[in-house]
């Protein structure tokens, strides 16, 4: 797969579940260009975007970036996400996985990019 570095500097916030939209979140402008995903569920509102976005005191785990895979991907394309998550768990590089209708994106903390990178690269995969 071709990939690229899409992001750095993010943050995954949690908020409870039946959050509203946050009102930091609409504010963000050119910010989003980065990367900024919502995810609401019956458990929580999970929220993917640059860490300098998110306001003191909201619970966020920080110091991510993200891999894009160059799309768009066809959805009858399979093991996609296996062939990138293979080669990171066996260098014990802990992932978080996202998928958007064009393509998938792994993030990890920042400190494991260059080996995350030199894993996928090992692994076949091509950076742009």
């Amino acid at each position: 797969m071709q990939m690229l570095v899409a992001a750095r500097g993010l943050a995954v916030c949690r908020l409870p579940a039946g959050s509203p939209l946050p009102a930091w979140l609409s504010a963000a402008g050119p910010e989003r260009q980065a990367l900024l995903t919502l995810t609401w569920s019956a458990d929580e509102l999970s929220i993917v975007c640059p860490q300098r976005l998110v306001p003191e005191g909201v619970p966020c785990e920080a110091g991510w970036a993200a891999f894009k895979v160059v799309g768009p991907l066809d959805f009858s394309l399979t093991g996609i996400l296996a062939s990138l998550l293979r080669p990171l768990a066996e260098a014990h590089i802990p992932v978080f996985a996202l998928s958007t209708y064009d393509t998938d994106y792994l993030l990890v903390r920042e400190p494991m990019l260059e080996p995350a990178r030199s894993a996928l690269q090992a692994a076949g995969h091509e950076f742009l």
